[in-house]
């Protein structure tokens, strides 16, 4: 693998617009060549039969069954709103016609 360099460095640091210093530049070459070396690692690893995953933890969602409820603090619920019209809140218009 080839060695990053300054020059590399610069032209990337100029095409996200980014103003680095001298030893900004020599730093992100640096950490830049070891993250590549790593990725060079990983590349070696046999992964043929292992199954794709998009997180480490497999996560599912916990479903309940829909049911019809009776609530009975309707006119309560109403009253905490500033404004209301028989059984809805009443709210100003917004789309205009």
């Amino acid at each position: 693998m080839t060695k990053i360099t300054k020059d590399e460095v610069k032209k990337v640091a100029h095409l996200a617009r980014l103003e680095l210093k001298e030893h900004e530049i020599v730093n992100h070459a640096e950490q830049l060549e070891k993250i590549l070396e790593y990725i060079n690692q990983l590349e070696k690893i046999d992964t043929d039969n292992v199954a794709c995953t998009t997180r480490a933890i497999e996560v599912t969602n916990v479903f309940r069954k829909d049911e019809n409820k009776n609530f009975d603090c309707n006119e309560e619920l109403l009253g905490l709103g500033p404004s209301r019209e028989d059984k809805f809140f009443k709210v100003p218009k917004i789309i205009n016609e």
